[in-house]
């Protein structure tokens, strides 16, 4: 069963967004949707969500999920404007109560409940969702955060920032909750499906030497044939050491802060104070 799969790619945060549909009915899902954010102003604005709902109208889909794989850092998430816009059900792994007690009191977001309940349906190992005649299958691949979940969708996997492009290699793994060796189990998964899956990653960004084009498709054979820091051959105490290391010399990313207060809400901003202004923490570190 191959779904058919549209791209929509954010320059802004590296992100890559998709429509998914099944071509026998028309039904549909979004996977990792952006809101445009400026932060500079902080300013917020749907433009990126709007292509993609306009793109499913046109080609008459309908909108049946908005499948988070994870609480993102890097980009505020757009489920909750198109859950209002297209009646979709966002849905993320249920391991996103462990994130949202860790930065529930961070934020000072007591609007929350710890329960997952900002979002229509939490998703574990082995459950399956229909999208018309196919299945969406769940997989959970923590590591760069305990909610993470690869999503696969007939010969596709989304595998969020699990992976990325063979030249870049895989995602961080020292954010609350992350664990280098626990992502390396996970990697190991997703290299255990049919070397014929498609696969289609979260970011791409460009490798220092090599390609100047952006990309975001690839397989599972090229993954474990060539992917820099995971292909098959890398041992776990590897992995491990290369990866802490290289963790070692990342900042934390742009859109740390507003993101993940809004994304632990399922993309919805803070409610609105008394006077009707909404605000982002922005928590001091002294020292």
């Amino acid at each position: 069963m191959r779904p058919s799969v549209r791209a929509f790619f954010d320059p802004t945060t590296a992100t890559a967004s998709y429509l998914v549909s099944d071509p026998a009915t028309k039904a549909a899902a979004i996977i990792d949707p952006v809101l445009d954010f400026e932060p500079k102003s902080a300013r917020v604005s749907t433009g990126s969500a709007d292509r993609v709902i306009a793109t499913a109208r046109d080609e008459g889909l309908t909108l049946r999920y908005v499948l988070e794989t994870h609480a993102h850092a890097d980009h505020l998430s757009a489920a909750d404007y198109i859950r209002s816009k297209a009646g979709a059900k966002v849905v993320i792994g249920a391991h996103i109560t462990e994130v949202q007690k860790t930065f529930i009191p961070r934020f000072e977001a007591y609007d929350v409940t710890p329960d997952g309940a900002a979002f229509d349906r939490l998703v574990n190992e082995g459950d399956r969702l229909e999208l018309g005649e196919l299945d969406i299958r769940v997989l959970h691949t923590p590591g760069h955060t305990p909610a993470c979940v690869t999503y696969r969708i007939g010969d596709a996997a989304f595998v969020g920032d699990t992976l990325f492009m063979p030249d870049y290699g895989t995602a961080r793994a020292d954010f609350p909750g992350g664990d280098t060796a626990t992502l390396y189990r996970s990697i190991r998964k997703i290299l255990a499906l049919s070397a014929a899956t498609r696969v289609f990653v979260g970011h791409d960004y460009l490798p220092d030497h090599g390609r100047s084009e952006n990309r975001w498709e690839t397989s599972v054979g090229e993954q474990a044939a060539s992917n820099v820091q995971a292909h098959a051959g890398v041992t776990e105490a590897e992995f491990v050491a290369s990866r802490r290391a290289r963790d070692a010399t990342l900042a934390p990313p742009t859109l740390l802060l507003p993101a993940l207060q809004v994304n632990i809400r399922a993309g919805a901003l803070p409610p609105p104070t008394p006077e009707g202004h909404v605000f982002l923490r922005l928590p001091v570190t002294i020292g």
